[in-house]
């Protein structure tokens, strides 16, 4: 992981080490930072400011993703959880404020898209390689995650 500094971004700052569901605390560790950052320095961490972080992090993801994915001759390695990440980040901006339940249901329902892959999820990860298509199919994921909340909300 700090072999170079692109490991250490696509892999979570660590979090993408666990041996187990590294996917999972990879998210994990994206709603934990976003709570921290947006409840410590709330005047930085804005929704605006949040959007500008999320689009940067995308494009930082496509080359962190890249080329840690090249170095460890797995395109889309286990380890790289930097697209959890920025993807959660931005199913969190869209909810907030919400409560800890709230936050909890979309963590799970993000996390249903993003392992079972539903098309077209399926077709842009099989479609879309390297560190953008790594990237790409959590976006998505995202997207159907807050689909799925705001048609909850107006059930």
């Amino acid at each position: 992981m700090l072999s170079h500094p692109a490991h250490f971004i696509a892999q979570g700052f660590g979090s993408g080490l666990s041996p187990i569901m590294p996917g999972t605390f990879g998210t994990l560790f994206g709603w934990l930072s976003y709570v921290v950052m947006t409840t410590r320095w709330p005047e930085i961490f804005t929704p605006l400011n949040w959007l500008v972080i999320i689009a940067a992090g995308f494009v930082v993801g496509v080359w962190t993703c890249q080329t840690t994915g090249r170095h460890l001759h797995a395109p889309d390695h286990g380890s790289m959880v930097w697209d959890e990440i920025i993807a959660f980040w931005l199913v969190l901006v869209v909810v907030t404020p919400a409560s800890l339940q709230a936050q909890f249901a979309a963590f799970v329902v993000f996390r249903f898209f993003d392992m079972v892959k539903p098309p077209p999820i399926n077709y842009f990860d099989r479609r879309f390689k390297g560190g953008f298509g790594v990237m790409w199919d959590d976006i998505v994921a995202a997207f159907y995650t807050l689909l799925a909340i705001a048609m909850w909300r107006l059930v």
